[in-house]
């Protein structure tokens, strides 16, 4: 049996921070999605905020600096656990999409864009 990692986003940006290591652009950004159900009290929506972490390369957009908050993108790629300490020393975990791929939603041409 194969076990699979794989996770799909469409949503908005919030923020971005882009940087150079070794040369190679890395983007760091959250992205936002909505889940839309109807409840016993009608319409309900929630919101899901995910951190996105992406490297230039095959499937990435030529300029990460193309990325704006508020634009929409499809983002595809995996989960993944991260552990780092605060200032205090505190240990945190969070989990991340490091992404395989990005597409940009242009409105001119109805579609997503990498």
């Amino acid at each position: 049996m194969e076990f699979i990692n794989k996770v799909e986003l469409r949503g908005i940006v919030g923020n971005i921070r882009v940087s150079t290591y070794e040369g190679t652009q890395v983007a760091n950004f959250s992205v936002v999605t909505n889940f839309l159900y109807k409840g016993r009290e009608g319409a309900v929506a929630e919101t899901f905020w995910f951190n996105v972490n992406a490297w230039a390369g095959k499937n990435m957009p030529k300029d990460f600096n193309l990325i704006e908050k508020g634009m929409a993108v499809l983002v595809q790629g995996r989960l993944r656990n991260r552990e780092y300490q605060t200032s205090a020393g505190e240990p945190r975990v969070i989990t991340e999409v490091v992404a395989s791929r990005v597409e940009i939603y242009h409105e001119e041409e109805k579609e997503f864009i990498s």
